[in-house]
């Protein structure tokens, strides 16, 4: 119930979105929180008020000039009887709208009588979100204190359109909203952190990559977790399945080479996380075509080189960052080679796990992890990923106390 007793007004407005919204009242619904929903015209082109309305437990309002809702000036009590504003999906046109302070319907005029805070989850063809007017307009919006969730890059409804465009899933809104309420302590207000996430993917030819099973759940988890206690937050990705989480940067990179240039970037900062299982190796040439099997012939040599070690290169770095942390995957000797690791990556903890096939860590959902600094060592308990991810990001808030 992390959502209980807060009160959401969820404006709805046109686009083929418009379903993924039924969902997001049932995810707020059941996380605590009160729905009042406000529909465009347009919306109701694709739902209707009736499931909107079954779903919310609660009326629909669609009209700006409603008899009944106008007598005590209803668009204005809806726009301050909230916790927050939440536009899902948000067009390009709504969009303009804000910008440009323009109120022709009851969500536009909601929207400039509101003192509460906005979360807006854009849903538009890739050509629209890109298009310069659509971009000015997104640039004024986050000057103003408008908050975004997504978009994301996918496929579009209309077929052959993939690209930057598509809203937000639901569960990444619910997290975005959960975060803009959140109101407990911030530790780590006003610190800069950098967090590595997920593998590399090592060319070996165009269709060919030397990688790793690193998920990405446990990178991406304390990134998420750092910027609950307040962290302005950068996260590098490699190549993963999963959705970015909310309310940080997020820079998606393939290479080790490409993700040392994303951390290098990034500095200063105060904080240093580098939990991705970079690629120790890569070919040092790699193929510009597909590498063809030859009946008869032996498998071309692949001469490896070594890919640049980030973790040893941020703790070594003129510009390091005050708390620096790397993890060690390993399948034997873990306490010992987490010791050595720390000593010679430079770095002040190290948080060892055993990832045998056996154990399911890495790819599953749960880890258990001994975190090695220069004073000693803890032994923490198997926890699911997030909740290691919670304590170590206590750990780190901790050290700056």
């Amino acid at each position: 119930m992390t959502l209980a007793g807060k009160r959401i007004l969820l404006i709805i407005s046109g686009g083929i979105a418009a379903y993924k919204s039924l969902d997001l009242i049932r995810r707020l619904r059941e996380r605590g929180a009160s729905v009042r929903p406000v529909m465009t015209s347009g919306a109701q082109a694709f739902v209707t008020p009736l499931a909107v309305g079954a779903l919310a437990a609660d009326r629909v309002f669609t009209d700006l000039f409603s008899r009944e809702d106008e007598q005590d000036v209803g668009h204005i009590r809806l726009a301050r009887g909230c916790d927050l504003v939440v536009i899902a999906p948000a067009t390009a046109d709504l969009m303009a709208k804000m910008a440009h302070g323009l109120a022709d319907d009851l969500a536009s005029t909601i929207l400039l009588a509101t003192d509460r805070p906005v979360l807006v989850a854009p849903a538009m063809n890739p050509k629209m979100w890109s298009h310069p007017a659509t971009q000015r307009n997104h640039a004024m919006l986050v000057g103003d204190g408008i908050r975004f969730v997504g978009p994301t890059c996918g496929e579009m409804a209309e077929s052959g359109e993939k690209g930057e465009g598509r809203m937000a899933e639901p569960l990444q809104i619910v997290a975005a909203i959960e975060a803009l309420l959140d109101d407990g302590p911030k530790p780590l207000s006003g610190r800069r952190a950098i967090v590595t996430s997920g593998p590399t993917h090592e060319p070996i030819d165009p269709v060919r990559f030397i990688a790793n099973r690193s998920s990405g759940k446990q990178g991406h988890a304390i990134a998420a977790a750092l910027a609950k206690l307040g962290a302005d937050v950068t996260l590098v990705s490699g190549p993963v399945t999963i959705p970015d989480p909310s309310g940080l940067q997020v820079i998606h990179v393939e290479r080790a080479q490409e993700m040392l240039d994303a951390v290098l970037a990034a500095l200063p900062a105060d904080i240093a996380v580098m939990v991705a299982a970079v690629a120790d190796w890569r070919v040092a040439d790699a193929a510009g075509n597909k590498i063809k099997k030859q009946p008869g012939e032996a498998p071309p040599l692949l001469l490896l080189t070594e890919n640049p070690d980030i973790l040893k290169t941020i703790g070594h770095h003129p510009q390091r960052p005050a708390l620096v942390v790397g993890f060690a995957a390993e399948t034997q000797n873990v306490l010992e080679n987490g010791r050595a690791k720390l000593e010679r990556k430079g770095a002040d903890y190290i948080v060892a796990n055993d990832v045998s096939p056996e154990t399911g860590i890495m790819g599953g959902d749960r880890n258990a992890v001994k975190v090695i600094g220069k004073s000693g060592v803890a032994e923490w308990p198997e926890a699911s990923k997030q909740d290691v991810a919670t304590q170590l990001a206590a750990l780190i808030a901790s050290h700056f106390a």
